[in-house]
């Protein structure tokens, strides 16, 4: 039971980092910038804020945002965070399928316990490679923004996409340590018992379906 409940928790723990990466990439609150204090800053429409697709001007009554559409006058951090997080997106689909066929209580036609072991695994790797994803992302976007505007504070789309990271990163590490450890279980069809008389090992035959016949 136990372990049924750490694989739950990891696979919620990764679909909520998941959608937080997924929110992350598409708003447009990353950073924002200013060279005066907040209040003044919006009071003269000079607070910005950017993010992979759009700067943005915030004001009291003005929310106006400019598409950065030419992809490669951008500057190597956009463009480098704009791929990464597009991968971490994409990966994190089959990431969760893998991880959702592989519970205990999802039969597939042909399903062993060695195959779901293995679509447990192959789905907390591809999680863990979407924290990777995210984290180098939301980090690096940050500090290339500041070496080249300045920096004044965090968006909430940062923080989405660092809580998210962390999320994904804990429940695919959660996944892949808790089907490590799980011994696997042979099916009938492999298993054999060991004979004292001969001393060999011997394949289990199929239980008998005839009902037996009766004595004369």
């Amino acid at each position: 039971m136990a372990h049924i409940c750490r694989q739950i928790t990891g696979s919620t723990a990764s679909c909520v980092g998941w959608v937080g990466i997924i929110v992350a990439t598409a708003t447009n609150d990353w950073i924002r910038t200013c060279e005066h204090s907040m209040a003044t800053c919006l009071r003269m429409d000079e607070m910005g804020s950017r993010g992979l697709w759009a700067e943005c001007v915030i004001s009291p009554t003005l929310y106006h945002c400019v598409t950065l559409s030419q992809i490669l006058n951008q500057p190597a951090y956009i463009q480098a965070s704009r791929a990464l997080m597009i991968l971490a997106c994409l990966m994190g689909l089959p990431g969760m399928l893998l991880v959702l066929s592989s519970m205990p209580c999802v039969r597939l036609p042909n399903d062993t316990s060695a195959i779901k072991k293995l679509r447990a695994r192959v789905g907390g790797v591809l999680l863990i490679l979407v924290a990777v994803c995210g984290t180098i992302s939301t980090v690096w976007f940050p500090i290339g923004a500041h070496n080249n505007e300045g920096l004044m504070s965090f968006g909430f789309s940062l923080y989405a996409g660092w809580v998210g990271s962390a999320l994904c990163l804990v429940g695919g590490t959660m996944i892949l340590c808790f089907h490590s450890s799980v011994p696997w279980t042979p099916s009938r069809d492999n298993s054999f018992y060991y004979s004292r008389q001969r001393g060999t090992a011997t394949p289990v035959d199929p239980p008998a379906n005839h009902s037996k016949s009766e004595r004369v």
